[in-house]
């Protein structure tokens, strides 16, 4: 297992800490660079600003995507930080001219933070230079790494509750080599995870315009679905309609079934019509992030057939 120590603005961490959200979108505003130092379910700290040369919290790694900044604040909100919209735009353009709005945010995806109040702050390794800019990754094999990970275990150890890490603090508790959490996803991490698992382009049709796109649950988020990659699929906005209210699902071999009821009901769906029986026009490469057998059983029993 890994840890990354990434320096954080000190009000992006304030305004969260008083939200304390079971998710948060780290974005880097320059950053045109992927994000490698970190595997899905290692630990992001935050680093708070000097003189603040302190660890004062941190969540499980999920995946880190570049998005453009209408979507970053759709899927997460308040959790980018900032109260508004119009404050999340004005903070970018701290760091940016407003020609360059348009370049995508580099956005690294953290689930079930945890923020420590001030007594309970790490001073930062002692290996840790005033030079770090972005933030430094440690093995928790190594020394510095072996020291920091038991400090963060004796930390979560304090409030082990799940709106204070968890997944990182069932894991500190642990005996033996540490492991990889497995992150519990939100809503806005599922949505960029479906987003990316699908290339960025509606399962169905192979839409590529991405504010016509929706990463829709198979079976219902209210209706015990989980946010699973597994459980979703990146629609088009009109398809993600008619899917959620069973005029179409995906069979088990990933073909289209559309309902003769869109004709019936609307008098209409000649469109629609044309996708029965076709193919999924994209289906995540890995096994792992496509459709799952028992949530596409589960809609099959929701489709007007």
């Amino acid at each position: 297992m890994k840890l990354f120590v990434g320096v954080t603005n000190n009000e992006w961490f304030r305004f969260l800490a008083e939200r304390n959200p079971d998710e948060v979108n780290f974005w880097r505003p320059r950053s045109q660079m992927d994000f490698k130092a970190l595997q899905p379910g290692d630990v992001f700290l935050f680093k708070l600003h000097s003189p603040l040369d302190f660890i004062a919290g941190g969540g499980v790694f999920v995946r880190h995507s570049f998005l453009p900044l209408p979507l970053a604040w759709q899927a997460f909100g308040e959790k980018n930080g900032v109260p508004d919209f119009e404050t999340f735009e004005r903070r970018i353009l701290e760091h940016r001219l407003p020609s360059e709005l348009i370049r995508q945010l580099g956005c690294t995806i953290l689930v079930e933070p945890f923020f420590w109040p001030r007594e309970s702050w790490i001073p930062v390794p002692s290996d840790w230079s005033k030079n770090i800019v972005t933030g430094k990754g440690y093995s928790v094999a190594s020394p510095v790494g072996a020291t920091l990970w038991a400090d963060v275990r004796a930390r979560l150890a304090v409030d082990s509750s799940a709106a204070t890490g968890g997944a990182v603090a069932e894991a500190a508790s642990r005996y033996g080599e540490p492991t990889l959490i497995r992150p519990r996803l939100g809503q806005g991490a599922f949505r960029v995870e479906v987003t990316d698992a699908y290339s960025r382009r509606c399962a169905i049709t192979g839409e590529k315009t991405l504010p016509a796109l929706e990463a829709g649950h198979i079976r219902p988020y209210a209706k015990d679905g989980p946010h699973e990659i597994r459980n979703g699929l990146l629609l088009r906005s009109d398809l993600h309609n008619l899917f959620d209210l069973g005029y179409l699902t995906v069979t088990l071999d990933y073909r289209v079934k559309v309902s003769r009821r869109i004709r019936e009901e609307f008098e209409n769906g000649r469109h629609y019509y044309a996708l029965d029986n076709q193919p999924l026009q994209v289906v995540p490469q890995l096994e792992s992030a496509r459709p799952a057998r028992e949530f596409l059983e589960w809609h099959h029993g929701v489709f007007k057939g």
